[in-house]
């Protein structure tokens, strides 16, 4: 990780989706820092660069050019599940964790910054958690078998 990372990845998880899961351009964090063996006897391995809750980003205003928010999407999952290990838990607050979660990465993103978000709507919809924000996608994507997970492009409006 490089101190003048412009890429935030606050709910990185097992970093799943990065082509360079130790991109020095992205700053990797997350409430979690486990390690689980699975029923295959592949690791899942949680390890960012920096602990940290996506509702409250220890960060100073307009400091990212990009921010990739993908936060947990489970509202209900067994304890010791696969599903819980690799995506993490919402609490039962969830709409208010993710009304923060949204605002608190546009403060940290750059004016006309880049927020792109990822969601799976198994358990809750799209249209609830895009009611969350005010900042409007600029287009999207739906990708899996069952067209469940979503890609938002953002772009963070222009101070005034």
């Amino acid at each position: 990780m490089s101190a003048a990372a412009k890429i935030l990845d606050p709910c990185c998880g097992s970093r799943m989706f990065w082509f360079d899961k130790d991109d020095q351009r992205a700053l990797f964090g997350d409430i979690r820092d486990e390690k689980h063996v699975l029923c295959d006897g592949r690791v899942l391995k949680v390890e960012p660069n920096v602990i940290m809750d996506f509702r409250s980003l220890p960060f100073e205003a307009d400091t990212f050019r990009m921010v990739v928010f993908d936060p947990p999407h489970l509202t209900r999952a067994g304890v010791d599940s696969w599903m819980r290990a690799k995506y993490g838990m919402l609490t039962s607050d969830w709409r208010e964790d993710l009304r923060q979660g949204f605002a608190e990465c546009f403060r940290v993103l750059e004016p006309e910054g880049i927020l792109i978000f990822k969601w799976n709507e198994t358990q809750v919809l799209v249209s609830e958690l895009l009611a969350l924000t005010d900042q409007k996608p600029l287009f999207g994507h739906k990708s899996g078998k069952r067209e469940k997970t979503h890609w938002f492009t953002f772009m963070k409006r222009a101070a005034k």
